[in-house]
């Protein structure tokens, strides 16, 4: 099979596809490797390791016309859209519930569009965690930061001083992304509190801190009363595939201490706070009401080194089964590879991808 691995245009993303590692291993399994000129120097990996695996490398509208396959780290931007072919597959964190355009070129370019985000494998979702290890680590170091007072903080020092209580963080949601920045936050010994919806993750989180981290079932009330006292909230739920509920509201966000930072690491699948919206790198915070709002799309992506190595020892091999299998076969028998599908001959095949966009599936 052909395999593209073009170079990521999102803003200050500097993540790629998969690592010279991958391609040789792809190489040596009879494929085709295409890599866009200097796809991988964000995250040291220069051209010439690349071709020293194995890949070439070209431009990318020589990838694009070529490639049977595309292997990406984020979501097709609309300067892409007019690269990518009909009857294409791409492989990517598709991100498609809150992306009604990119859904819309997919579906009529009759893309195969496979998402990390909705793969499943024992009930599990192995090519998310990778990305959300390493976003709800981030969490509480950028809110953290934020909390400066020069960066329109409240001026709390997280981890607290002597004879001063640290700061207050409240997490939503006990997935990989809740529970890793409640390893971060305890560790930086904030006061640290964790909700779901459900108490068999939140019962984990108990076994797993011995404690040090407070647990409560999320409904509308204890969400109103935690958060009033919080300096820094994070935003860590998921339905795969679908649009992330809305858990604050912008009525509720009122009752919250001016000054302390919400991070929304949900905000790639629309967000679970109503005042958020995407954010950059470049331009990562805005203020609502006097809250600081944290909602960069692609936070892994500030830590690219670390980000494409832990992302392409998960991936990998899943793209040897697409191409080792052709892509048609892929989908409709390995129902790992079907699980991640989202877009096939015009349609959408996830239903709660679907029922966000208000679609029918096939």
């Amino acid at each position: 099979m052909i395999i593209g691995v073009p170079k990521e245009i999102k803003v200050e993303e500097f993540r790629v596809g998969i690592t010279p590692f991958g391609v040789h291993d792809l190489y040596q399994g009879g494929h085709t490797v295409l890599v866009e000129t200097g796809a991988g120097e964000g995250s040291g990996f220069p051209d010439v390791g690349y071709r020293k695996a194995g890949a070439q490398v070209l431009d990318k509208h020589s990838l694009f016309e070529r490639a049977e396959l595309i292997v990406k780290v984020k979501e097709p931007v609309p300067a892409e859209y007019d690269f990518i072919r009909p009857e294409q597959a791409i492989f990517t964190y598709l991100h498609l519930a809150p992306n009604r355009g990119l859904t819309e070129v997919l579906l009529r370019k009759r893309v195969t569009g496979i998402a990390y985000e909705t793969l499943a494998k024992d009930g599990g979702l192995p090519l998310l965690s990778p990305m959300s290890e390493i976003a709800g680590r981030m969490a509480p170091l950028m809110g953290s930061y934020y909390l400066q007072k020069f960066k329109g903080g409240s001026g709390i020092l997280a981890t607290g001083a002597s004879g001063v209580r640290p700061a207050k963080i409240v997490i939503l949601g006990a997935g990989v992304v809740g529970s890793n920045a409640a390893r971060v936050a305890s560790n930086l010994g904030m006061d640290t509190l964790v909700m779901n919806r459900g108490t068999e993750r939140l019962q984990k989180i108990d076994e797993l801190f011995s404690g040090r981290v407070k647990t409560l079932p999320v409904t509308t009330q204890t969400i109103a009363e935690e958060i009033r006292e919080a300096d820094i909230l994070v935003g860590a739920v998921l339905v795969p595939g679908g649009r992330s509920p809305i858990l604050i509201t912008r009525q509720m966000l009122g009752t919250m201490k001016k000054g302390a930072v919400l991070v929304d690491v949900s905000i790639d699948q629309g967000g679970c706070i109503e005042t958020s919206h995407p954010t950059t790198h470049d331009d990562p915070v805005f203020a609502v009401d006097g809250i600081i709002h944290y909602c960069v799309a692609n936070m892994p992506g500030a830590y690219p080194r670390t980000s494409t190595l832990a992302l392409t020892n998960a991936t990998l091999p899943y793209v040897k089964i697409i191409a080792d299998h052709g892509i048609k076969k892929a989908v409709q028998e390995d129902m790992v590879i079907r699980s991640a599908l989202n877009t096939y001959h015009g349609k959408i095949v996830n239903q709660a991808l679907a029922a966000s966009l208000g679609f029918t599936t096939v």
